[in-house]
């Protein structure tokens, strides 16, 4: 009883996202410590949540009749990859109903980075949703605050972008997941933040020409590189991308802090408001010169250090695909540390880095359990993995729980989230795709 009580207060809410403020680290830790000390029954509880929510749609209901029973949720509902719900997420695509699959309305459906068929992977998501992806950013800053102290007397260069969406024929648009979170009210009308401050305007973040945005982020970065605490993008190849870039136009970025003006080619009407009179406040030569004076060196081994060298760690994902970049990172970088932050998906946001200096090579990511319900598939063969059609269908005999893995061991991955993908395995091969 006590600790049903104790998580009543903390989730005031169906939604079972927590407040968590930022600016107070001690709150956040305590957070954490009973997020993750009670992860059985908080998984309990999510899953309980979800069949009160979905029992009755379309999809669940065919297996369990309009029952609650997690028990027969276990039992009755079999694991799934993409092509086995792609036909529910079309109908919603093409005008049908949310609640074939969810209760709570379908907002918008987020695009996958993997295909089927040619086309991109369609994921619903909900209004709720975006407040569990601030959850997650906001938990993370206690966690990288308790490793790296001052970083609320400075700002953070992230390199932001978003993407082309698309509009399905009910209306819902349709766009990648981070592109999705920069446009919504959460990110745009974010509170203050001291421990969040960016370099880039939003209108720099939000422009819809990558190279526009790229440059003038960049721009805005090394105008303010004094104030630049950590630098980063959301994965490694971005990061090294805009290094790339750098490589290629500093000649011009001097020559328009040299000149208080910016490149004629920058032609998007929000990013020049954005940055002239406001960052960019006239000619500085003796800032030009310094940053000539870097970027004229070669090689650039250490680069990011001299251009920002206040600059305490480098903030990008390494771990999966892009481990491969690490030795560039560590090369431009100059010995920085590399955090990788975080463990999320088109699906859902699922877990945090609790070591964020560990080496890249020891990341470890631990999952929140009330992001959404997890289960596992051990893999018997870990040097080949799992195949497909030893995991598709698989029901509870053969399904382990959050906090029943064993250390060491090698799973499949199978979330079951609030916007209504059941015993959906991540890392399952859809075979016609």
């Amino acid at each position: 009883m006590e600790t049903s009580s104790s998580l009543d207060k903390i989730f005031n809410s169906s939604s079972m996202v927590p407040n968590c403020d930022p600016h107070d680290q001690l709150a956040g830790m305590q957070l954490l410590e009973e997020l993750t000390k009670n992860a059985g029954a908080i998984q309990e509880m999510v899953l309980n949540e979800i069949l009160n929510r979905n029992s009755k749609t379309e999809y669940l209901h065919g297996f369990l009749k309009g029952e609650r029973d997690k028990g027969l949720f276990r039992k009755q509902v079999p694991v799934v990859d993409y092509d086995k719900v792609k036909p529910y997420i079309e109908r919603i695509a093409n005008g049908d109903n949310s609640n074939i699959i969810s209760r709570n309305p379908i907002v918008e459906l987020l695009t996958s980075s993997g295909t089927c068929g040619g086309q991109p992977k369609l994921m619903p998501s909900t209004e709720e949703e975006l407040d569990r992806k601030t959850f997650m950013y906001n938990v993370l800053i206690p966690v990288i605050n308790k490793y790296v102290k001052g970083l609320d007397e400075g700002k953070g260069m992230y390199l932001l972008f978003i993407k082309p969406e698309i509009t399905t024929p009910s209306g819902l648009t349709g766009r990648p997941v981070l592109t999705s979170y920069y446009k919504s009210r959460h990110f745009r009308q974010r509170p203050f933040n001291r421990y969040n401050l960016y370099t880039s305007p939003d209108a720099a973040i939000l422009c819809p020409d990558n190279g526009q945005s790229m440059y003038t982020q960049l721009l805005c970065g090394l105008i303010q590189r004094d104030e630049v605490l950590r630098v980063g993008a959301i994965f490694a190849s971005a990061f090294l991308r805009a290094i790339k870039f750098l490589e290629v136009h500093w000649q011009e970025l001097c020559n328009d802090i040299r000149t208080g003006d910016v490149s004629g080619w920058i032609t998007d009407k929000n990013c020049k408001q954005a940055v002239l009179g406001k960052i960019l406040t006239g000619p500085n030569k003796q800032l030009a010169e310094a940053i000539e004076h870097e970027c004229k060196k070669h090689p650039w081994e250490g680069i990011v250090k001299r251009l920002w060298p206040k600059t305490k760690f480098i903030e990008v994902v390494v771990t999966g695909s892009m481990m491969q970049y690490v030795p560039l990172l560590e090369f431009y970088g100059g010995g920085l540390p590399l955090v990788s932050p975080m463990y999320a998906s088109s699906e859902c946001y699922f877990g945090i880095n609790l070591r964020p200096l560990d080496k890249p090579c020891d990341v470890a990511y631990t999952l929140l359990p009330n992001m959404c319900y997890y289960e596992f598939i051990k893999v018997k063969d870990e040097d080949n993995g799992a195949s497909g059609s030893s995991i598709e269908g698989a029901l509870a005999e053969e399904m382990v729980p959050l906090v029943d893995v064993e250390l060491g061991g090698f799973y499949e991955l199978v979330v079951t989230t609030f916007t209504g993908q059941l015993n959906f395995c991540l890392w399952l091969p859809s075979s016609p795709c």
